[in-house]
């Protein structure tokens, strides 16, 4: 009985030692497969802050290095956050196609550090939720501005950017004083390129074929960005990008004043001097527009309303601040004729004199020919783009006519007259911010007219979206500082003197920045 009793005991003790190795065998081989993963690459976070004209924005993104990839090899953008399913910040929140979001611009808040807190506090915390908590000590964060600061006084900008870097300093991300500031207009629509050739597969060193052309269009400037054949050009408008092994030649324009806002300000501006009725500036103005609905009354700050005799210039747009009509009230008066004709005086910059005295207003061989010396010559071009992804504003347009995603200018005219005749009759109970106000008859007949008329890209391929793609993507990618940790190259892209240059990218910007 004792030599039996023995016998189990040593059974027993047999069993779970053979127990004890399996465990011990199945840690190890789950603990070095884990060290395998981390060996094969790593995950990394950016955060990117738009601070537009119309709101600000935040997006989160993660990336995949694979060790696999050399240094000049493109990383692999694992997820984008806000994404699909995504909520509003707010119910008041008027965006179509960004829902993390606070409005209005910071431009509204010179001097107001409160405001600037309520618009950056909540976009931050929202983008803590998507970063894991120990990854937010070497996750960069980058507050850029656009057009709305571009548009106000060097100082004021400063202000405000101060404002911007007390708050973003109170958090865990990682910052820096130069990861937060304004971009050119150039920065921009190149970084709206990179994002979208990104997005769509056409960069890198597996490529093939030629880049898309981006349309960007904004609420206060409007972005165009095509690659072209010869980078021998004197162009100040050029940017030589050697992204991956492949070097490209890109035409990069940043149109101040032709965002969706501000030209329907330049309109009530037109209409304000050929209307009687219009005084001084200590009189209201009472101005009727033919794309507002009837009953449609409302007092309206335009921004653009003083000395507006000529067509807007370049060089009086930088850095300038923009006078603001408050005694302007806007009365519907439709028409769809008179609307077209504006909106497209609007898209080719027309003065007032062109356009009141225009009979002919559909010949795109004359767009934007009041631009000063860098006119948008498309039609002697020789780009290689043969397609054209419309974004932003213009996919947000787009979206409400409801039609197939590669645009039919014809239709996108029927659609828009449809729309309006529909819908003038109740704008007497039009309700929102002002700045929406107009979106659907004036909006249209303008993004088309700048299509087709100023920018004489009637005849390619015009696919509008992806909606949820912006400059924050590219961005995101060319301005990361922060060395990967198993390489010693830099990923930035940043401004020296008026050059760029990047270790990954090896980018150098040739245009003024």
């Amino acid at each position: 009985m004792g030599f039996s009793h023995y016998k189990l005991i040593l059974k027993i003790c047999g069993v779970c030692l053979v127990i004890l190795l399996l465990l011990l065998g199945v840690y190890f081989a789950s603990n070095n497969a884990g060290k395998a993963v981390v060996k094969s690459g790593f995950y990394h976070y950016t955060v990117v802050v738009d601070c537009g004209s119309t709101g600000t924005r935040v997006n989160v993104y993660k990336w995949w290095k694979p060790a696999s990839l050399s240094n000049w090899d493109l990383p692999i953008l694992v997820h984008s956050y806000p994404d699909n399913s995504t909520q509003s910040l707010s119910r008041g929140s008027s965006c179509k196609y960004h829902c993390v979001q606070t409005e209005p611009g910071l431009d509204k808040f010179v001097g107001n550090s409160t405001g600037v807190r309520l618009s950056l506090e909540p976009l931050i915390l929202w983008a803590e939720q998507w970063v894991p908590r120990e990854r937010h000590g070497d996750t960069p964060i980058f507050v850029l501005a656009t057009a709305g600061l571009r548009r106000v006084l060097i100082e004021d900008a400063r202000r405000v950017l101060d404002d911007v870097e007390d708050v973003v300093k109170e958090h865990s991300f990682v910052s820096k004083k130069s990861w937060i500031r304004v971009l050119s207009g150039k920065e921009e629509a190149y970084y709206g390129w990179v994002a979208l050739n990104y997005k769509m597969g056409s960069l890198g060193n597996s490529s093939i074929g030629p880049t898309l052309g981006l349309l960007d269009l904004g609420g206060s400037s409007l972005q165009v960005v095509m690659e072209v054949h010869d980078g021998g050009r004197n162009d100040a408008n050029l940017i030589r990008s050697k992204i991956g092994l492949v070097e490209h030649y890109i035409l990069a324009f940043s149109l101040s004043s032709f965002g969706l806002n501000e030209a329907f300000d330049r309109t009530v501006a037109m209409l304000s001097q050929v209307q009687p009725g219009g005084g001084g500036n200590n009189e209201r103005y009472e101005v009727r527009h033919p794309c507002l609905g009837f009953g449609f009354q409302r007092n309206y700050s335009c921004y653009v309303c003083d000395g507006i005799n000529a067509p807007y210039q370049r060089n009086l747009s930088i850095q300038t601040h923009k006078s603001e009509f408050t005694n302007t009230h806007l009365v519907g008066d439709p028409d769809w004729e008179i609307c077209k004709g504006i909106a497209r005086a609007a898209a080719l910059n027309l003065s007032i004199l062109d356009w009141s005295q225009s009979t002919d207003l559909n010949n795109c061989k004359t767009g934007l020919s009041s631009y000063g010396s860098d006119t948008l010559n498309f039609i002697a071009g020789t780009y290689l783009s043969r397609r054209f992804h419309a974004l932003s504003g213009f996919f947000a347009v787009y979206n409400m006519l409801d039609l197939a995603p590669i645009a039919n200018l014809t239709k996108i005219w029927e659609k828009g007259q449809q729309m309006c005749s529909k819908s003038w009759p109740d704008s007497s109970n039009a309700s929102g911010n002002q700045n929406n106000i107009g979106k659907y008859c004036f909006r249209v007949p303008y993004m088309a007219s700048l299509i087709e008329d100023a920018l004489c890209l009637g005849d390619k391929e015009i696919v509008f979206g992806p909606g949820d793609l912006s400059w924050t993507l590219g961005a995101s990618l060319v301005e990361v500082e922060k060395p990967w940790p198993s390489s010693t190259e830099t990923t930035i892209l940043s401004l020296k003197s008026n050059r760029i240059v990047s270790g990954i990218y090896g980018s150098r910007m040739t245009a003024e920045c």
